[in-house]
């Protein structure tokens, strides 16, 4: 259920659960660290997307009622990839909920479908965010959009989320993998040590 293709320094991760909207399970998280890990030092590009028409619907419902709504591998992908020395782009190829939100904020560019939607229903839902996803958020679009998604749950369409800088660029599913290669360029160029160091004056 996740898919990796490695052409050469571009990692590319796919979630490929469409039939269930990539709803992630434990198994799927695992995964999806694993990868981060084991891309670090060694990718120069690291991209996340996913199959169908829907990025990620976040937790299966079935696992989430199990407690996988609450657990720490939310967080542990969100700081594998966030720590990653390499240019990382998470390419939403629809909508993207609830606590597959994380790991599109952890990324440091995001493009989106322009009909993807977005929304993070743990106000409703009784669940707090993982606790590096309201800092992240806030970082992006500002503390008062951020409560408008977590505390007021509203959903927000692509192109508000584009004016608010929650993504980066609109750009049509079938044509994201071609905007990456496009993002990746220079970094691919680059050697490990100047992504890193670039990275981490920006980030620091």
């Amino acid at each position: 259920m996740i898919d990796i293709s490695k052409q050469g320094d571009l990692w590319i991760v796919t979630l490929n659960r469409p039939e269930k909207a990539n709803s992630l399970t434990a198994d799927m998280l695992k995964s999806l660290i694993d990868a981060a890990r084991a891309a670090h030092g060694v990718a120069k590009a690291f991209v996340l997307t996913g199959e169908g028409k829907v990025f990620s619907a976040g937790a299966d419902l079935d696992a989430a009622k199990a407690g996988l709504a609450t657990s720490p591998l939310w967080e542990d992908l969100s700081g594998a990839l966030a720590s990653l020395p390499c240019l990382t782009i998470c390419a939403l190829n629809g909508t993207l909920a609830g606590g597959a939100f994380g790991m599109a904020l952890a990324c440091d560019i995001r493009i989106a479908d322009p009909g993807a939607k977005f929304f993070y229903p743990v106000m409703k839902l009784g669940f707090l965010p993982q606790p590096s996803d309201p800092v992240r958020l806030a970082s992006l679009i500002g503390p008062a959009r951020a409560k408008m998604i977590l505390m007021a749950g509203q959903k927000i369409e692509a192109d508000e989320a584009l004016e608010w800088g929650l993504v980066d660029r609109l750009v049509p599913a079938g044509d994201q993998m071609e905007a990456v290669a496009a993002l990746a360029e220079h970094a691919l160029g680059a050697s490990h040590a100047h992504i890193g160091s670039i990275k981490g004056l920006i980030t620091q």
